[in-house]
């Protein structure tokens, strides 16, 4: 069933965070120097601006930090194009071509990457006292626990994270201040006021455009409150897909809601789809007037509309903060979105809004033709960045530690602001079959071109073909709730 995923739509957004980018160039090749030293090469997708041979100044800052504290090793950094990096380096894993560090999105096999099992139990020499390299990571995020969600093929730890990815609202601080909205909305009915005000105040509240990230996100963050209440009642299956119950959230998985949605537990009749539905549409009438009609905004949505400061508030993730800074002219921060309390809807039950951050954001592995000297040097540098150290650059680019001891940036703070840093317990409600957008089943309603009750007709249909079609693809049609 087509749901937003955080390693979908936000992993997506990150890989947009500079808004009309286009091919971009590469840098250098690593070889051994003639000077002696190791010289190592990482190679893969700008995430922070759009040059064709940086990622930017805050980059080679720690760059420059790493090779004066290991003299011995020079890093070169290879910047590949968006629209070409993932085949680029599973061509080169392949092929056994592709330098001592790359990307680790790009489908690959097992055997061609090193995995980092046995290293990550050896300390950390660039973390005082550290006796081994994985306790510095946050266990939510990586570790043994989450090793088959990293490598379905081997199971195995093949790559670290420099950061991690999450979703919320920006906003903009000024604007805040001249429409008297003194603190970010935390409930519904806060938005709701800050959402008056700032119109008074000359301002479209929420910047939108044509993308679909803010369909999705907003859909997603509305429903999985509402239906918080059904995670025991809904959850039919553990992790793996057993009949049983799953402990680490999402507890309510896609499967399980597929079984909800077919047997009848779960429709759109359900009160709470409705409910959901109404709250989507008053967050879209708070936004930019013919959002159809708007350009895709990359990592931020409405990007143009709020670097000029004409709205207030902006879906996006931490991946978008150079660029915000570079072109915004105004202090900016982040928030939750808001949570739907009782005082707006006696459906609720004061569930907080959560989302969650993961670690689809930037990490690197070693292709497994990396041997020797160049291999060592690529676990120092993969250590060094999994350290203090790397706190400067997350400042700079707005991203978010995954290692304990390290906060996050002040811009980007709010991504992980109490409960709205936690995963959902209950997967948000879809949409239709894998490959349709949200806008497919969304935009008549919030144009005001169709009614509720033809809408959630309408969803009903999306719903049933979109659980057949993952009952297909996913082979389970042998089991009963399936047939």
């Amino acid at each position: 069933m087509r749901t937003p995923p955080k390693s979908g739509l936000a992993a997506s957004a990150m890989l947009l965070a500079v808004t009309g980018c286009g091919l971009l160039g590469t840098g250098d090749k690593g070889g051994t120097g003639t000077d002696g030293k190791v010289t190592i090469t990482l190679a893969g997708p700008n995430q922070w601006n759009s040059s064709g041979s940086t990622f930017g100044p805050a980059w080679e800052a720690i760059v420059d930090s790493f090779e004066k504290r290991e003299p011995g090793i020079e890093v070169k950094t290879q910047v590949l194009p968006l629209d070409g990096f993932s085949q680029t380096i599973t061509t080169q894993l392949a092929a056994g071509t592709a330098p001592e560090l790359v990307f680790n999105q790009p489908p690959h096999k097992a055997h061609e990457v090193h995995a980092l099992d046995a290293e990550l139990q050896k300390p950390n020499p660039y973390v005082p006292g550290n006796q081994r390299w994985i306790d510095v990571f946050k266990k939510e995020y990586y570790g043994p626990g989450v090793a088959k969600a990293l490598s379905k093929e081997s199971g195995k730890l093949e790559y670290i994270p420099f950061n991690l990815v999450a979703i919320g609202l920006f906003y903009n601080k000024d604007a805040f201040a001249k429409a008297g909205v003194d603190r970010p909305p935390a409930t519904w009915e806060d938005f709701r006021s800050a959402c008056k005000k700032l119109k008074d105040a000359g301002f479209d509240p929420v910047a939108l455009d044509k993308g679909g990230m803010a369909a999705g996100w907003t859909w997603e963050s509305i429903s999985t409150q509402l239906v918080d209440k059904y995670h025991e009642e809904w959850n039919f299956f553990d992790a793996a897909g057993k009949p049983g119950k799953a402990t680490a959230s999402p507890v309510v998985t896609e499967k399980s809601l597929s079984k909800a949605i077919k047997e009848g537990t779960l429709s759109t009749k359900t009160p709470e789809v409705a409910e959901a539905l109404k709250l989507y549409k008053e967050f879209f009438d708070c936004g930019t007037p013919n959002w159809t009609g708007v350009a895709d905004g990359g990592a931020t949505v409405g990007y143009r509309d709020f670097v000029a400061g004409k709205a207030a508030m902006s879906w996006g993730t931490d991946f978008a903060v150079e660029a915000l800074k570079a072109d915004a002219k105004f202090p900016l921060a982040t928030m939750p979105f808001p949570t739907i309390t009782k005082a707006t809807t006696p459906l609720s039950t004061d569930a907080p809004a959560r989302y969650g951050a993961s670690i689809g954001g930037t990490s690197y592995m070693i292709p497994s033709t990396v041997k020797d000297e160049k291999y060592a040097a690529a676990v120092k540098f993969l250590q060094y960045m999994s350290s203090p150290a790397i706190k400067p650059w997350l400042d700079a680019t707005g991203g978010l530690p995954a290692i304990e001891g390290v906060e996050p940036s002040a811009e980007t703070a709010g991504l992980l602001e109490g409960e709205w840093g936690k995963t959902f317990r209950v997967t948000g409600l879809p949409g239709g079959p894998e490959g349709t957008s949200f806008r497919d089943v969304f935009d008549g309603y919030l144009l005001g071109e169709r009614s509720l009750e033809e809408e959630l007709d309408d969803l009903a249909k999306w719903w049933d073909r979109g659980v057949e079609a993952g009952i297909k693809k996913n082979a389970w049609g042998d089991e009963d709730w399936a047939k």
